[in-house]
C-alpha cells in the first residue's frame, strides 16, 4: 500500500502585492454620527443600536404625508412636539411626533383631531402598537386636559 505524498510549497518571505491602504469610498466618513444623523434615524433603529433610553411615559403620532390644507397645519403641530422626527419609509415620509402626555395632553389631541382619520397613521404608546390604543389610550390621556 503506498501513501500520497505530499508536496509542500515554500512561501516567500514578501507578499506579491501590497494591500491599499484607503478604502475609497469610504475613506472621508466620520467613525462617530453627528448630533443630526442620529436624530434622524427611526426610533426602533435608535433603540436596537444605543439600547432604550430611560424615558417617561409618552404617546406618539406617527402619520404619512397627506393630501389636503390640514397638512400643513398638522406638520406645524407635529414639530411643536417634545420630540419630532421625520423619516423615509418604503419612498413614503412619516411624521413622527411624541408626547409626554401630562404637559401636553391638549396638543395631543389636537395634532390628533387633524391626522387621526388619515390612512396610515397609527398611535404609539411608548413607541409600540398597542392594542386599542385610539379608544382607549387616547381617552384615559384626554383626562389630563384641563
Amino acid at each position: 500500500m503506498t501513501r500520497p505524498t505530499t508536496h509542500t510549497r515554500e512561501l516567500p518571505d514578501r507578499p506579491d502585492y501590497r494591500p491599499v491602504e484607503r478604502f475609497w469610498p469610504y475613506a472621508d466618513l466620520a467613525e462617530e454620527p453627528d448630533d443630526e444623523e442620529l436624530a434622524r434615524l427611526h426610533p426602533e433603529l435608535k433603540s436596537v443600536l444605543f439600547g432604550t433610553p430611560a424615558l417617561p411615559f409618552s404617546m406618539s403620532l406617527a402619520f404619512p404625508a397627506f393630501e389636503g390644507e390640514a397638512y400643513a397645519q398638522a406638520v406645524e403641530r407635529a414639530r411643536r412636539a417634545d420630540e419630532y422626527t421625520e423619516f423615509e419609509t418604503g419612498g413614503q415620509t412619516i411624521h413622527r411626533a411624541r408626547f409626554y402626555p401630562g404637559v401636553r395632553a391638549a396638543d395631543l389631541r389636537d395634532l390628533y383631531e387633524l391626522v387621526g382619520g388619515v390612512p396610515g397613521s397609527e398611535v404609539l404608546v411608548d413607541d409600540r402598537l398597542v392594542p386599542y390604543a385610539r379608544e382607549l389610550w387616547l381617552p384615559l390621556v384626554w383626562f389630563l386636559i384641563r
